[in-house]
């Protein structure tokens, strides 16, 4: 398989990790590493990890990288290939019909064309980076059509015949795990886990992506974080709502709330679930204090 770090203008692990935190987004060594093969070796890149970790965001920050437009093929329970593809406007062909009148139209000229994410991404590779957003969300029909597609990077248009691009195009797919993989389209990509990040790095994040919260206050919330990520929630708050927790209690703060008061108060920031909430009501306070301490 042809290397193509030179097209992509990227020299290593070293210059993308630069360039992602350049794009607001701080990656460790290991995931800089894992994009630069991808990227380098035309494979696509499959990042796996729980909600919140910054999966998404990883993408959009290569996007940012390669000075490309981010196409986003969001998963769901029951997606399948017309979604993800392309489909013909209906309406404008009988629109058109009608005002042809006995003349020729061609009904599946670009006109009528409506281009989805996948099809976008082949007709310019260069331009546009896909990412396949909660692929385990899908069921495994449209598993395997993404795994043709991933094969040889063609689509089939009946009315139009076979587009192929000319070069394959960056492609990141995400997953939260909540199903297993087939086992062939993990052999297509480059992987990578992505975890929650080690206090050090969040706090960083943090503080990169709210100018305006204090160093100490976000190692604090990242603190208190980790102490909410340790109790069985449902929904354990990801690396936004780290961020925005952060910034919703310095705001409390500057309005005169002490601390930990103004971290108890913006609670509904972190965590979004009344369940959990119920469940941390006895428990925030102590978990605050030693966050604070």
């Amino acid at each position: 398989m042809a290397v193509r770090s030179s097209i992509l203008g990227i020299d290593g692990p070293g210059p993308l990790a630069q360039g992602l935190r350049d794009a607001q987004y701080i990656a460790d060594e290991s995931l800089a590493t894992a994009a630069y093969l991808a990227l380098a070796l035309g494979k696509p890149l499959l990042l796996e990890g729980a909600p919140g970790v910054g999966k998404t965001e990883a993408a959009k920050a290569i996007a940012s990288v390669l000075g490309r437009e981010l196409v986003r093929l969001q998963c769901y329970e029951g997606i399948d290939a017309a979604a993800a593809m392309y489909e013909w406007n209906f309406p404008r062909q009988m629109l058109a019909i009608r005002q042809a009148g006995d003349e020729h139209i061609n009904l599946y000229a670009d006109e009528f064309l409506i281009a989805r994410p996948v099809l976008l991404a082949l007709q310019a590779p260069r331009q546009r980076v896909l990412l396949i957003d909660e692929i385990d969300r899908a069921d495994h029909e449209f598993e395997a059509f993404l795994l043709e597609f991933l094969s040889d990077f063609t689509v089939s248009i009946p009315e139009r015949g076979t587009i192929r691009a000319g070069e394959p195009p960056v492609v990141v797919l995400t997953s939260n795990r909540t199903r297993e993989l087939h086992e062939a389209l993990r052999r297509r990509c480059v992987y990578h886990w992505i975890d929650y990040p080690a206090p050090e790095l969040e706090a960083e994040i943090v503080m990169m992506r709210a100018s305006t919260v204090a160093q100490d206050t976000a190692r604090k919330v990242v603190a208190a974080v980790g102490g909410l990520r340790a109790e069985p929630l449902a929904k354990p708050p990801g690396v936004a709502e780290t961020v925005e927790w952060a910034q919703a209690a310095t705001l409390l703060n500057a309005q005169g709330a002490p601390w930990p008061r103004a971290f108890a108060r913006a609670i509904g920031v972190a965590l979004k679930d009344q369940d959990d909430l119920e469940f941390m009501v006895p428990r925030l306070d102590a978990l605050l204090q030693e966050a604070v301490a």
